[in-house]
């Protein structure tokens, strides 16, 4: 799977159902790029479409149980994969690792205000 794909599907487990072209915007592709995307994604049973009950001339993307399945599973192993690494550190490594985490919190939460900005 791209990297897009699974960032993609990360996407709409965090947010919830979009428009392709929110979803190209905040993946930072075009329009024509997302649409062909999401219907490989929709042949896979990852996604399906849907329409917007507040707009009926709106179709939004939606994660199906296996794309949320694929994003827990992809999610776990990253997990998994960092406390290996993490246990192959040294005492003072973990620390400052530890020491980080503010920072690194806040990053994450500037990214986020950056993804939610484009969205707009």
């Amino acid at each position: 799977m791209s990297l897009t794909s699974a960032a993609t599907l990360a996407t709409l487990d965090r947010t919830g159902p979009r428009r392709i072209t929110d979803l190209a915007a905040v993946e930072g592709v075009t329009q024509p790029a997302m649409t062909a995307l999401v219907r490989v994604m929709e042949e896979s049973g990852l996604v399906e479409r849907r329409g917007d009950a507040s707009d009926k001339r709106v179709t939004l993307v939606c994660l199906t149980e296996a794309g949320a399945s694929y994003v827990r599973t992809r999610r776990q192993a990253g997990v998994h994969a960092f406390e290996r690494l993490i246990g192959e550190l040294t005492g003072d490594e973990v620390e400052a690792l530890v020491a980080a985490l503010p920072a690194l919190k806040h990053l994450a939460e500037l990214e986020s205000q950056d993804r939610e900005g484009l969205k707009k």
